[in-house]
């Protein structure tokens, strides 16, 4: 199967020969491509196609970039947008990033690194289209609610891999019991925060962790993995 199989891609450039690149490129790796050559092209395909993730190209005639991108979320657009950028300025990319862009990229830039950049936002907002999910170590199959640390395949109950999936998906950032509870157990969990504390020293079991070097405690704050 291929990489980004089931992905829908969205293409916004004025520059034919950028959009003719990246459409042969992605579509190689199995992605559903719509194009778009100016801003307002862009709105329509959207609404009509509606892409998980949108390549979008800052200058261009009609409507730029920037207003593409506030239109986009104004409307409730929950895809991921990476915005295009002709010179790698800093004030260009705050005020993407402030407008509801996710990532940006400079040009000229290497179709590998795009192409890693479209996984990293799919990892973050859709995880579920990647079937299979790799964090270092960590194999996450949604599809077959399988999850595999190494060479081992752990086992786990419903909720101990909701909650490690969660915090692989979030390596690296503090997570506090509060979040856990709300994002795992839902908002609505009438029991002791103390149930994250158990699941947590299950998972460490599994794992291997007694040290608590992979699932780090943080007094007061919460809990961080750490990849090896």
């Amino acid at each position: 199967m291929k990489k980004l199989q089931g992905i829908k891609l969205l293409l916004v450039d004025d520059e034919p020969n950028i959009i003719q690149f990246l459409e042969l490129g992605l579509m190689n790796e199995g992605a559903e491509i719509a194009t778009a050559s100016n801003g307002e092209a862009a709105i329509e395909a959207a609404e009509r196609f509606k892409p998980h993730v949108i390549i979008l190209d800052i200058m261009m005639p009609i409507m730029n970039g920037y207003e593409v991108c506030q239109r986009l979320r104004d409307t409730g657009s929950t895809a991921a947008i990476i915005m295009l950028t002709a010179m790698d300025e800093v004030e260009e990319r705050i005020q993407g990033l402030e407008l509801g862009a996710d990532d940006y990229l400079a040009k000229p830039f290497s179709f590998g690194e795009l192409l890693a950049r479209i996984h990293a936002r799919l990892r973050n907002q859709f995880p579920h289209l990647l079937g299979e999910v790799i964090c270092g170590p960590f194999r996450i199959d949604d599809r077959r609610r399988e999850f595999h640390y190494g060479e081992e395949q752990l086992e786990l109950s419903p909720t101990e891999y909701e909650l490690l999936k969660y915090i692989v998906m979030n390596h690296g950032v503090v997570l506090s019991k509060s979040l856990l509870l709300d994002k795992v157990w839902g908002y609505d969990f009438g029991g002791e925060q103390n149930i994250v504390e158990v699941y947590i020293r299950s998972l460490r079991e599994k794992l291997g962790d007694k040290e608590h070097r992979l699932i780090r405690t943080l007094r007061g704050s919460g809990y961080r993995l750490d990849l090896p």
